[in-house]
């Protein structure tokens, strides 16, 4: 399904390694959140990471998905480690309890294959869902919403241009970081955002 699964192949070790960048380190633990985590690529470069003051919940639209991930949860030998401290949520990003705050957001939606209005409820998830002085990394297939708007009619160009100009906004003043994963499968690159 190409409007929730946004990639051909699982996210790379080099793209999920700059995903998982600001996981970890903190003694006192942190509250992490994956959404989109699909067959757990990512998740498993974040699961080394955590230590055992920190929480991980997995936000999986896709039931078929969720079930990989729990099942995996059990099963894989990286995953089975983190179990204890592992939630599987089956919902939309935007239905999860305001009252939780995470320290660390990991996202690897395909917002390109959203609506314009889909991406702005996202990032507005995002905002009441990312603590303070929290880390939000997400990202981006480079210059695909370019390539795309070429080939597409003029509905799918507008709606490009409108997602790009979102992400701007959102970006503008708050991203900290952005790494180039030139080796990527499309190339990508990250966005590490923190919100003021």
């Amino acid at each position: 399904n190409y409007h929730t699964t946004g990639a051909i192949l699982p996210s790379g070790r080099r793209l999920s390694t700059a995903l998982a960048r600001y996981v970890g380190g903190n003694e006192n633990g942190q509250r992490v959140l994956e959404v989109g985590p699909g067959t757990g690529a990512v998740t498993r470069h974040i699961a080394p990471k955590l230590g055992p003051n920190d929480r991980l919940d997995l936000v999986e639209l896709n039931p078929s998905f969720a079930e990989s991930l729990r099942m995996a949860l059990v099963n894989d030998p990286v995953l089975r480690t983190i179990a204890d401290r592992t939630r599987v949520l089956e919902m939309a990003v935007e239905q999860l309890p305001a009252d939780v705050r995470y320290d660390v957001i990991v996202s690897g939606l395909p917002l390109n294959n959203f609506s314009v209005e889909s991406v702005r409820s996202i990032l507005d998830a995002f905002r009441v869902l990312l603590a303070p002085n929290g880390t939000l990394s997400f990202f981006g297939y480079i210059a695909i919403r370019r390539v795309k708007a070429l080939v597409s009619g003029r509905d799918q160009r507008e709606r490009l241009r409108g997602i790009g100009r979102t992400l701007g906004d959102f970006l503008d003043g708050n991203e900290i970081r952005r790494d180039w994963i030139w080796l990527n499968v499309p190339p990508a690159w990250v966005h590490h955002v923190r919100l003021s």
